[in-house]
């Protein structure tokens, strides 16, 4: 038997006991064997994790994103060295297969590295003025104080996508995790701490629900991204959104997967079984409904109901295992009251796996059914998934986007018109072609339509992320420096018969500036066909502006030769 974890919650750069009721994280394979223990956190430690918070980010704002790029890359590095330990605890306390939970781990490690590696890249533009004395240049500035509230089913990776831009973007952070992984967020928070983050940036509480309430009301927020359920993200919604503050939510999924006569049945119902029941069925984009279109129906249930038998349910470190339990009893007793409420319905069973008895395990079972069933309509978070017949691509379309949510959706087809029409009319933030409705690339933006997801910018992608721990500052930058013979109206040398500007303002720099990759205060701006380039006998911008040239450098440089940000 695995000894218990103590844990405690992490604010103003302390770690500190909780000042609420005793509460607990168990092995969902094994509920007798109590994974962590914990006083869960209150209003006054909630008090102190924003003071905190508040005070500690200016601070992490000043010291600049390529010095925060580098604690990202060191906690990847730290995680990437402990990625057994934490794997072995994700299995453990989440019920993943420890195949699964090393997937986990080394998809947040990518994560912490595409993050830490956006600490180099711009994070402004520059546009043309109509005053040949200025640029114009937009300056990200940090949001301030972000609330941070993640789900348990992916209780590394998650917290990953929103921690990771949130800290390199200079904000500082209150984090509340899912209470059913508790002592992952502690080993995660405790990586992070490691490899640097300061005092008080970032704030770890467990608590439940109630006060992830607390923490989207209080006004020091200037952001709240959040990963759940519709209901609680409409009212963080509803909290949020009216006093100014940003909010990112990601919620539901009910999504669906087409299959075209011509697929490969074999082939699309290996991706499908992969994408409703891997993760236990525990994933938003899991493919909940399958559509099979015309002739493909009788091929693929016969291929889709030999691998659903087939699967090996049982604990998660057991060796050949493919799905394990949910996360809770509460979560399997849920589970399997949507079944019998569709099998009530008129729903057929179609293949069960077999299933160990006691724990949270739950058999993955396949349906038969119509679009009316609720189960057709309403998410189920656990290994289920419902077959419906379509007669061509147009009824299938329909049948999709027939729900309220709108986050992944499949085709299988190799009618590469079929295709087209798919990813014209699918309503669906992320559509797969041949492929399972899961998973997801770093770089790519992550969220859906209707009910999946808010109208704000996506997670995981770099710029996407940027847009949201984030705003935008417009900058005008006017060159001024001493000189003789100014005209007054444009404080440029006047020339006789022209127009008082200096010929080397910045709007007509490409005339003088080197060609990427040699020496010049702006060497990357390509010169326009036709011009000649004048160079002063010490290189670099003439001397007869070099005002511009010490005054731009400043401006794009900072004062001390740093980046200003």
């Amino acid at each position: 038997m695995d000894h218990a974890l103590s844990l405690q919650h992490f604010v103003a750069g302390r770690w500190v006991p909780g000042d609420g009721p005793v509460a607990r994280s168990v092995d969902p394979a094994d509920p007798a064997q109590i994974v962590a223990e914990y006083r869960t956190a209150g209003p006054e430690l909630l008090d102190e994790a924003v003071r905190a918070a508040v005070a500690a980010q200016p601070g992490w704002d000043r010291q600049g994103t390529i010095a925060r790029g580098l604690v990202l890359r060191r906690a990847a590095e730290l995680l990437a060295q402990r990625a057994e330990s934490v794997a072995a605890l994700m299995t453990r306390e989440q019920g993943k297969t420890l195949a699964e939970s090393r997937g986990e781990v080394a998809a947040s490690v990518e994560t912490l590295h595409y993050h830490a590696g956006r600490a180099r890249s711009a994070d402004g533009v520059l546009y043309p003025s109509g005053n040949p004395d200025e640029v114009v240049r937009t300056v990200r500035r940090p949001l301030g104080v972000v609330g941070v509230i993640t789900p348990w089913n992916f209780p590394v990776q998650i917290p990953a996508w929103k921690l990771a831009p949130a800290l390199l973007w200079g904000n500082s952070v209150v984090w509340k995790p899912a209470s059913d992984t508790v002592a992952l967020a502690v080993a995660f928070a405790e990586i992070l701490i490691e490899a640097g983050v300061p005092d008080g940036v970032l704030n770890l509480l467990l608590a439940p629900g109630s006060l992830g309430a607390e923490l989207v009301e209080r006004p020091e927020l200037s952001g709240v991204t959040f990963t759940g359920s519709v209901p609680v993200g409409r009212a963080i919604q509803a909290a949020v959104v009216p006093r100014g503050a940003k909010v990112q939510l990601e919620l539901g999924g009910h999504s669906a997967a087409i299959v075209l006569p011509d697929a490969d049945p074999a082939q699309a119902a290996a991706a499908l079984v992969t994408a409703s029941m891997s993760g236990t069925g525990q994933k938003c984009t899991a493919a909940r409904r399958i559509i099979a279109v015309g002739d493909a129906y009788d091929r693929l249930v016969a291929e889709l109901s030999a691998r659903v038998k087939g699967l090996v349910v049982g604990s998660g470190t057991t060796p050949g295992v493919e799905i394990g339990p949910l996360v809770s009893a509460r979560a399997a007793e849920e589970v399997e009251g949507a079944i019998q409420q569709a099998v009530d319905e008129g729903a057929t069973v179609l293949a069960r796996a077999d299933c160990p008895q006691g724990g949270a395990f739950v058999a993955p079972t396949l349906l038969a059914g119509t679009p009316e069933l609720t189960i057709s309509q309403e998410e189920v978070f656990g290994p289920v998934a419902t077959v419906l017949r379509a007669a061509d691509l147009d009824e299938a379309i329909r049948l999709a986007n027939g729900t309220r949510f709108g986050l992944t959706a499949a085709v299988f087809t190799d009618d590469e018109r079929a295709v087209r029409q798919c990813l014209r009319d699918l309503d669906a933030g992320i559509v797969k072609v041949n492929a399972p409705n899961t998973g997801s690339e770093v770089h790519a933006p992550f969220g859906g339509l209707k009910d999946s997801s808010f109208p704000a910018p996506r997670e995981q992608n770099g710029e996407s992320a940027a847009e949201f721990f984030t705003w935008t500052k417009t900058a005008y930058l006017r060159t001024s420096a001493p000189g003789n013979n100014r005209d007054p109206a444009r404080g440029h040398r006047a020339r006789p018969g022209g127009t008082g500007r200096c010929p080397l303002h910045p709007a007509q720099l490409r005339a003088v500036v080197p060609p990427a990759g040699r020496s010049g205060t702006l060497g990357s701006v390509p010169h326009p066909v036709g011009v000649r380039r004048q160079r002063s006998r010490r290189g670099g911008v003439p001397d007869r502006c070099g005002r511009h040239s010490a005054a731009l450098h400043g401006v794009f440089h900072g004062t001390a030769g740093k980046r200003a940000h």
